[in-house]
């Protein structure tokens, strides 16, 4: 009797996961070697290529900074000025007349700090001329700011409140509007300070001669300070990105061409160089950059001064600060889209001028920074890790992030112990910064975006003003925000990508021969945090 083999039943279920993971392992080892290799490969070129562009000009700034502080003269050195001294006889007459322009919107918490601050600049009364630009929708913000407003008219200052029908052109429409009045055409310059910035007294005399000095000069922009940046992890990290910006961007941009982004406050502007480039246009985010670039190019000259300083307040909460890297990335993307052939074409700029804001100021640190950072070491190289046929350079993947980033600490010594965690907050930014740059670039969506950074008062730690504005709110708004809360805060792309990255870096575990999962988790847990918004929080 022939004995019958045994039959051995797969059950059907496990049959088609089978089926389905076979066929997808198949249908990857086709594609991986015509496409998916090649593709990756110029991938990486094309990364090595914007990190090499980010690495050379990190260097010259450097390079260029230490020079500025061994061998540069002070700029009261290299022009022309002369302190403005009072005169009994004369008077104010001797001082030109100033416009002090306080844009607002909803500033319960803060619209006393620039108005108070703006009332105590160090200047003769009757050559001083305060104009507070209220686009509120709140009435009762705005009954308090006009009722502020008036306080201090009542004191003997020129303090006038002006308010629109509609927010138009947002800032820019407000600070065109406010320069209409008729009151103004006798003002020579204005300064111009957001609410929540608190200038010093002297804040003008040691300004405004390097424009009456210097006809050529359009600009004199001051250095922000941040009186929250200890309040927790999120302001540090922003602390580190400005210092940077101010210490070594803004001083190179000055000091070798005489040209660098104005900051939209804390700066004083001969109104006679707004005029001549066009006056404000709202056409983008950035109507200050804007502004910037266009008088520039009509050949005027700006002054950064690094000890004019202004304390401000920095973003404190995750929901505020995004918004606010949205509109600082994709405006100069969408300007770089609408100016970049007038540039081109400007017969009044020098060659090597226009090759600076070309290259360096728009290119290299408004896009290639932002691309670079995410493109490459958030999505390039955990995906080469799922393919070891693309090989990676050393030199691209550790050395240069390396060197960048220790050239980005000049700006902030006191927080070097907080550099590593800095790389991967900023890393995680890179996604929010690199999506809003390709919105900017093709000019879609959400490109012309205007969403006023919150202020929470801490520019002045006046207590006693938030609980009167959180007493104001009301019980059932502060439930209602409370219930809310966590989806408030969840950020579901950054959520995604800390799935993709915990993927990868579990196959670098396994599989990997670089160790580059030791960067990943930690990176996972960065985006981790982001994602459900609790870096705000950390102290």
């Amino acid at each position: 009797m022939v004995e019958s083999e045994p039959k051995f039943y797969i059950p059907e279920s496990f049959q088609v996961n089978y089926d389905v993971s076979s066929q997808f392992k198949m249908i990857w080892n086709v594609m991986k070697a015509p496409l998916i290799v090649p593709f990756l490969n110029a991938c990486v070129y094309i990364s090595l290529a914007m990190a090499l562009m980010l690495f050379m000009e990190r260097v010259y700034m450097g390079i260029v900074i230490v020079l500025i502080k061994l061998f540069w003269k002070k700029p009261e050195q290299r022009y022309n000025y002369e302190p403005l001294q009072d005169d009994e006889e004369l008077g104010g007459s001797n001082f030109p007349v100033v416009l002090v322009q306080i844009p607002m919107f909803n500033e319960r918490e803060v619209y006393k700090v620039s108005i108070g601050a703006a009332c105590g600049l160090s200047w003769p009364t009757d050559r001083l001329v305060i104009q507070v630009l209220d686009d509120s929708t709140d009435p009762v913000v705005k009954q308090m700011v006009e009722m502020e407003c008036q306080r201090w008219a009542s004191k003997g200052i020129n303090i006038t409140y002006q308010i629109r029908e509609n927010r138009v052109g947002y800032k820019a429409g407000a600070l065109k509007e406010g320069l209409k009045r008729s009151y103004v055409k006798h003002c020579e310059y204005v300064v111009i300070f957001d609410a929540d910035f608190s200038p010093p007294p002297d804040f003008l005399r040691r300004g405004i001669p390097f424009l009456v000095g210097n006809p050529e000069l359009a600009l004199v922009q001051g250095r922000w300070r941040f009186v929250n940046a200890n309040e927790c992890l999120l302001t540090r990290m922003q602390e580190m990105s400005l210092d940077y910006h101010f210490t070594v961007e803004q001083e190179v941009g000055s000091a070798t061409h005489a040209f660098f982004g104005f900051n939209g406050t804390a700066g004083i502007w001969r109104i006679a160089a707004i005029n001549e480039a066009g006056g404000w246009k709202d056409r983008t985010t950035v109507e200050d950059m804007d502004l910037a670039v266009r008088a520039s190019l009509r050949g005027w000259k700006f002054l950064y001064l690094g000890d004019l300083q202004a304390n401000s307040e920095l973003p404190s909460t995750l929901r505020a600060f995004r918004f606010q890297q949205h509109r600082w990335s994709c405006g100069p993307a969408n300007l770089f889209r609408k100016m970049a052939m007038d540039i081109i074409r400007n017969k009044k700029v020098k060659f090597w001028k226009k090759v600076y804001v070309i290259y360096s100021f728009f290119l290299v640190r408004k896009i290639v920074a932002h691309m670079v950072t995410f493109f490459f070491y958030c999505l390039v190289i955990p995906l080469t890790i799922l393919v070891p046929e693309v090989y990676v350079p050393i030199w691209g993947a550790v050395y240069i992030p390396s060197i960048i980033t220790i050239l980005n600490s000049v700006g902030t010594p006191r927080s070097i112990h907080l550099l590593f965690y800095w790389i991967l907050f900023e890393n995680v930014m890179s996604l929010h910064r690199t999506k809003a740059t390709l919105i900017g670039l093709l000019e879609y969506g959400r490109a012309n975006e205007w969403v006023v950074t919150e202020k929470l008062g801490d520019s002045v730690n006046n207590n006693k003003l938030k609980s009167d504005a959180a007493a104001k709110k009301g019980h059932v708004k502060v439930q209602k925000k409370t219930r809310s809360k966590f989806m408030e805060r969840l950020n579901l792309l950054e959520l995604g990508f800390a799935v993709f990255l915990f993927f990868c870096g579990c196959y670098d575990y396994v599989h990997g021969k670089h160790n580059y999962f030791i960067y990943l988790f930690l990176q996972t847990l960065t985006f981790t945090i982001v994602g459900f918004g609790y870096v705000g929080t950390i102290v």
